[in-house]
């Protein structure tokens, strides 16, 4: 593994030592008769500059190759700094051009915008707002790993490829090996006991229901794997493959889940801000000023947990001008939830109690017949971020829940098992990675947060 990485050539002392550093060209300028270029390697938001004297052997010729975006391997000596703004440079002593970068390569000097760096996102990664993006995220996946190995969950990989509809929503992507043409028919319709599962099966929504499997057995565990959305929704805030961290917990009931939740995002947030401190003051400099101080904010906060009835008679008592009507059954939207996070309580929010029409089959009836145990988690500048549940654990009550809303209870049948044998209280969450990313980076397009962004009409390479 090699050591020097400019990451750690930046914290070396100011005194004279050879080194060899490999890295990309950010610029290079030529001032009375001496080069300086900005050598990165992605692994800090800094560079480091090398200088090139006359003295270089063949200093001509290797200036001739050196451009913005090429390869170089330098060796020379690590000196004190006389420019400010830094402490190190390196005066080489030998340069060595990896691979050149002809002059159509796009990230020159000039800014570009972001809608246009998601046209080259194979190249985007070179530039500082998505170099520091990729190693927040990186930090962040650290970060959740360590939070559920310290608290002794175990991490279970769920199913890609499903039969079940965890949301039914049915917005799911189909997978199959049928033929596009001559589809095998029986009795009007596709016959999927021909296909390779013998079934009809989808890219997966959630692994939740797999989740709960392995939690009424180990108790505490928790997923982190690609999920997908076949949403026809073409917005900043939606994509059809990310990320989901969904743990769940047996024996744990909604205020216990509450607990895991609050306790969850103020170690993630907390942790990225001890662990990305360059990048972070990165993006509060140029992508979200305040940005630092809102997240220290939160992790402060004590999170205020009301019901969904009493949020909505804030909102109605506040005769604020909404773009979407506040009335009681109606799923709270976007700007509700970011009213009652800033303006009504000035703190993040867990709304608790919802309508049962409007949550999913899995969720506990409450004892009025009419509202769930669901929960969700609401921060300003975004609304909900993290949204929740303790689970139906009575058999006859779900089973019911899942004909009512027109899904087979046969589909079913393993996640019912579970309320037949041992059952137990439980209950559980889901954070979409993607939108923390948004929220702790202050980046406006949830495109922008992950690699190689898939969304409605969006599937470059």
């Amino acid at each position: 593994m090699q050591k020097n990485i400019i990451k750690n050539i930046l914290q070396f002392d100011p005194k004279e030592q050879e080194i060899t550093v490999n890295g990309w060209v950010r610029t290079i300028r030529d001032s009375k008769g001496i080069a300086f270029v900005e050598l990165s390697d992605g692994t800090t938001i800094k560079n480091l500059q090398v200088v090139i004297e006359e003295t270089l052997p063949g200093r001509e010729s290797v200036l001739k190759r050196i451009s913005t975006g090429c390869s170089l391997s330098v060796t020379g000596n690590l000196v004190p700094s006389p420019a400010k703004g830094q402490a190190l440079e390196l005066k080489a002593v030998s340069v060595k051009v990896i691979g050149e970068a002809p002059p159509d390569y796009v990230l020159q000097k000039k800014r570009h915008s972001f809608e246009f760096l998601r046209e080259i996102a194979h190249l985007r990664p070179r530039t500082n707002t998505f170099g520091a993006v990729a190693r927040v995220r990186s930090a962040m996946s650290f970060a959740i790993h360590k939070f559920f190995t310290e608290r002794d969950f175990v991490y279970v990989h769920t199913p890609i490829v499903t039969g079940s509809d965890c949301e039914g929503a049915g917005e799911m992507f189909q997978v199959t090996t049928l033929p596009e043409t001559d589809l095998p028919m029986k009795d009007g319709k596709i016959d999927y006991s021909q296909d390779f599962f013998g079934k009809k099966a989808s890219l997966t929504v959630s692994g939740q229901l797999e989740g709960e499997t392995y939690a009424c057995a180990l108790k505490n565990i928790y997923t982190f794997g690609p999920t997908f959305r076949a949403e026809n929704s073409n917005t900043s805030r939606h994509l059809a493959e990310f990320w989901m961290i969904e743990p769940e917990m047996a024996f744990c009931d909604l205020n216990l889940n509450m607990d895991v939740a609050e306790e969850f995002l103020k170690y993630i947030f907390s942790d990225v801000l001890e662990n990305c401190a360059e990048d972070m003051d990165f993006f509060n400099t140029w992508i979200s000023k305040g940005l630092i101080e809102n997240l220290q904010k939160i992790i402060k906060s004590d999170f205020k947990r009301i019901s969904y009835t009493e949020a909505i008679d804030e909102l109605t008592r506040a005769k604020a001008k909404f773009e979407f009507p506040v009335k009681w059954g109606a799923d709270l939207q976007s700007e509700h939830e970011k009213f009652l996070t800033e303006k009504i309580f000035d703190q993040p929010v867990i709304l608790t109690d919802y309508p049962k029409e409007i949550k999913a089959f899995y969720m506990k009836l409450n004892g009025d017949d009419k509202t769930v145990r669901a929960m969700d988690v609401l921060v300003p500048r975004l609304g909900e971020i993290i949204g929740g549940s303790e689970r139906e654990a009575d058999y006859n009550k779900l089973e019911q829940r899942i004909k009512d809303f027109d899904l087979d209870p046969a589909d079913y049948w393993w996640y019912l098992d579970l309320r037949k044998f041992g059952s137990v209280p439980h209950s559980g969450f889901g954070l979409g990675f993607e939108r923390a990313i948004q929220f702790v980076t202050g980046m406006q397009n949830i495109r922008d947060v992950i690699p190689f962004p898939r969304a409605v009409k969006t599937l470059d390479f």
